[in-house]
């Protein structure tokens, strides 16, 4: 039995190493940066699933034949979206102080890139992680963490800012589902906790739940600000104590 040779696969280079068009056609000048400018500004304002070659094609009044010429897919917009965010980020400045105050700012930096673009934390994810701009944060951020004691060539300071970044990414994606539910059904959180709280109060008078029970009474701060500043703290907490001494 004779084998037949399979023919070789063909693989698309990646955007960031495919260079733009040379020759710009049309009245309309086009550039990946103005790709995604407008779908950032398109998915600020409608969200992440008004986002569409289609859709951003009419917002920069271009055929969307043209801008296949700059972008492939969806997911490759989907990318010069995050690296766009990531571009923002990096303009923020350097991280000062000890290793604390540099994640702080780290998980603030980032927290405040979410709530300025709520779509972004859909975005976070392994292929994101490696477009240039987040390259260049990443970067700038275990520069910062290198030189702190505890840190330097340990590998520490990777493993300190995934988990830290991972923990902001997961706060915020609750944040904003607040936001979300406010933009689609016009209420904001608290006028759903009115909606639901009569039936939250009997279940909780149940006695079936008594850990949540006792949770819940407890005097401690509720707001968004407080509970991510809480678990921040706990996060940096674990970080110190697996530190070399």
């Amino acid at each position: 039995m004779s084998l037949r040779l399979l023919p070789p696969v063909k693989t698309v280079p990646l955007l960031w190493e495919r260079p733009e068009p040379a020759h710009l056609h049309g009245s309309v000048p086009l550039r990946r940066a103005a790709i995604a400018q407008a779908a950032v500004s398109l998915a600020d304002k409608k969200g992440l699933g008004a986002v569409s070659l289609r859709t951003v094609a009419a917002a920069l009044k271009v055929d969307s034949k043209r801008l296949r010429g700059f972008v492939y897919s969806k997911k490759e917009l989907h990318e010069l979206m995050a690296d766009a965010v990531y571009r923002e980020m990096v303009a923020a400045g350097p991280y000062q102080g000890d290793w604390r105050q540099i994640l702080r700012d780290v998980a603030h930096q980032f927290r405040r890139a979410a709530h300025k673009h709520l779509w972004f934390t859909d975005l976070v994810g392994p292929r994101m992680s490696m477009v240039p701009h987040a390259l260049v944060y990443v970067e700038a951020s275990l520069a910062a963490l290198g030189e702190e004691p505890g840190f330097k060539g340990s590998g520490n300071a990777m493993r300190a800012l995934q988990n830290v970044s991972a923990y902001a990414a997961g706060a915020i994606q609750g944040e904003s589902a607040e936001v979300r539910y406010e933009r689609r059904f016009g209420k904001d959180w608290t006028e759903l906790r009115d909606t639901v709280g009569p039936y939250y109060q009997r279940m909780l008078e149940s006695g079936r739940f008594p850990r949540t029970v006792r949770e819940v009474e407890s005097p401690t701060e509720t707001s968004l600000d407080a509970v991510f500043e809480q678990g921040l703290e706990l996060m940096l907490d674990g970080i110190a104590a697996r530190l070399p001494r």
